[in-house]
């Protein structure tokens, strides 16, 4: 009989590590073991780390209080991109068991179970070099009823300066269309209508092959049991006409929605941060979509306090975006990176400086999103409601990501229904007209 037989997750960070906790608990519960809330007193704690997240050694300490709190007896794992970064840092931890990094995090059960066999004490560390990391695990997250996220890429072979998502992750890697597909079936044969795209650059689909993202793209659209699909968050250099031009027009499930990262309007800062891309194409992506649906929503990604962003470089990212028919931004204050080539840069930014441009951003965003929509006044929509009521209320998604709340039945939850959008309040959301 297992010493250990509950396991109770947290995931940090992305939606890929939210499909990846889902597809390491499925490895979990293949095991014997079963899932309970991370709230609960569990036999196994997960942590799955963030790189991007300020200040993770703060926030892993205080995860991994918690789990003793709950269960000082308790077996810890941390895995993920934190993992893979700092492993001697998080083993230092008090109270963690194992530390698994990008090429062990999905062999955590054997771990488990051999330090289990060994009663060893000391925590165990196995991050390994991040260049030998060439396998691909794909998966989807499973249990939320509404939408699944369906990893198809990993890794990313970009290296931009400000990142360290290559160093944690490895080299960019994917299945073939065929494989994608296999495992895209199974996502879409759950209880889920939504389908969403994950992984680091998922525009690198196929990257060393014949295959293209466009040809899973085409092949997706042909999925069984799954009404909706909806990319994540695609690089502006790889969102092609063909791809804008198919999801827009001819897809019956793709929906009309894309993330977009641009993370600074000024060339001199694109070119400084390694991207592949200047202000010219990405104004050409957006006015492309824009050109084909005008309703179609788009968020951006940027970066603010970037090393060398002088006054003039910001207002010129300010500027660019407040004249852009963008939907939202999600705005980042750009933070020191260890082994990044930013760190190299001159021109650092103070961060008092850096919060004060995040702060005008965010305001603009703000309007942008009311401006978005405020243009979708009356218009007839489909909505993906979500199975959870708040406050007599259920919530979910036009096609076009815009939220809206309706009054709760629980005949209509998991279920896409037309709906002409009516009020909106001062959260950006609709009530039904």
């Amino acid at each position: 009989m297992k010493p250990y037989q509950t396991v109770g997750y947290h995931t940090l960070g992305c939606k890929l590590n939210f499909s990846e906790t889902s597809t390491i608990s499925r490895f979990f519960e293949d095991g014997g073991y079963a899932k309970v809330d991370f709230d609960d007193s569990a036999d196994i704690y997960l942590i799955n780390t963030c790189s991007v997240t300020e200040n993770a050694d703060k926030r892993c300490k205080s995860l991994v209080k918690k789990c003793l709190k709950n269960n000082e007896d308790s077996f810890i794992a941390v895995i993920g991109c934190y993992a893979q970064l700092k492993p001697d840092e998080i083993a230092a931890i008090p109270g963690v068991d194992v530390v698994l990094g990008a090429g062990e995090k999905f062999n955590i059960v054997k771990h488990i179970e051999e330090l289990e066999a060994k009663k060893q004490e000391d925590t165990k560390i196995a991050e390994g070099k991040i260049k030998e990391v060439n396998d691909f695990i794909p998966g989807f997250s499973a249990g939320d009823r509404t939408r699944s996220f369906l990893k198809i890429q990993d890794g990313c072979d970009y290296f931009c300066t400000f990142c360290t998502i290559p160093l944690a992750r490895g080299k960019s890697r994917s299945n073939t269309v065929a494989e994608t597909i296999i495992i895209a079936q199974e996502a879409a044969n759950t209880e889920a209508k939504e389908i969403v795209l994950t992984g680091v650059n998922i525009g690198d689909f196929g990257v060393g092959t014949d295959e293209s993202f466009y040809d899973l793209v085409l092949s997706l659209d042909t999925l069984k049991n799954i009404e909706r699909i909806r990319i994540s968050s695609i690089e502006p250099n790889l969102l092609t006409d063909e791809i804008i031009e198919f999801t827009l027009t001819k897809s019956k499930k793709f929906v009309p929605h894309f993330h977009i990262p641009l993370q600074s309007g000024s060339d001199t800062l694109l070119k400084s941060m390694r991207r592949k891309y200047d202000q010219s194409l990405y104004t050409s992506r957006i006015e492309k979509i824009k050109s084909i649906d005008p309703d179609c929503c788009i968020g951006v990604d940027v970066i603010v306090g970037y090393p060398g962003e002088t006054d003039e470089e910001f207002m010129l990212t300010y500027n660019y975006l407040k004249d852009l028919p963008v939907s939202y931004l999600h705005v980042f204050t750009y933070s020191e990176r260890a082994n990044t080539g930013a760190l190299k840069k001159e021109g650092v930014v103070p961060n008092k400086v850096r919060a004060e441009r995040s702060k005008m951003l965010r305001i603009l965003s703000d309007k942008k999103k009311r401006a978005f929509y405020q243009s979708q006044a009356d218009k007839t929509k489909s909505l993906l409601i979500e199975s959870n009521p708040q406050d007599g209320f259920l919530h979910g998604f036009t096609e076009n990501y815009l939220k809206v709340k309706v009054p709760f039945n629980e005949e209509i939850t998991n279920s896409i229904q037309e709906i002409q959008l009516g009020k909106l309040d001062l959260d950006c959301v609709y009530s039904l007209a």
